[in-house]
């Protein structure tokens, strides 16, 4: 097996993670927050797949598709185009509203075709490429992509168990 079918594979679990969190759920359930300063399953489901659509651009030097599939006027959110939801405060949390899973789910869809077109293409020295020299050491293409999927997993794996909370 290659590291890119590896990554392909990892992905993909995001995917069923993200499906299985919002299957069902409507706007109240989605947007709820298990605790006033909890994030609730469509803030931790936009969250993981704007920071996934963010740093896959970046590294393969692409368009975001949060804008180039106009998925930003889709959400309709009152946060700046660029936000990922890094670092939100709590006020920041509230004002990610989805009215439906399958936005989120859509969205979450377009992010991760492009993923997969791009990891699919992949050679064993693409992965070396340095995509961020703001770090010492500088950060590999291969190093960015294990990050953002570390990063995703964790926060569907969240949005999962607040899902869980809200059910009781």
């Amino acid at each position: 097996m290659h590291a890119k079918d590896i990554l392909i594979e990892g992905y993909g679990r995001i995917r069923e993670e993200v499906h299985a969190a919002v299957e069902g759920l409507g706007p109240d359930g989605l947007n709820a927050r298990p605790a006033a300063d909890a994030n609730s399953v469509a803030w931790l489901v936009w969250h993981l797949t704007r920071v996934q659509d963010d740093h896959v651009a970046d590294a393969f030097g692409l368009d975001q598709v949060w804008r180039a599939g106009q998925w930003s006027e889709r959400f309709a959110l009152p946060l700046p185009v660029h936000d990922t939801g890094y670092g939100h405060s709590s006020a920041e949390v509230a004002r990610v509203r989805v009215d439906s899973a399958e936005l989120l789910t859509g969205y979450y869809d377009a992010v991760h075709a492009r993923t997969l077109q791009r990891l699919g293409a992949l050679t064993a020295g693409d992965l070396e490429r340095i995509v961020d020299e703001r770090w010492d050491p500088p950060v590999t293409l291969g190093v960015r992509l294990v990050s953002v999927l570390s990063d995703d997993l964790q926060h569907a794996g969240q949005a999962a168990y607040a899902r869980g909370l809200l059910a009781g």
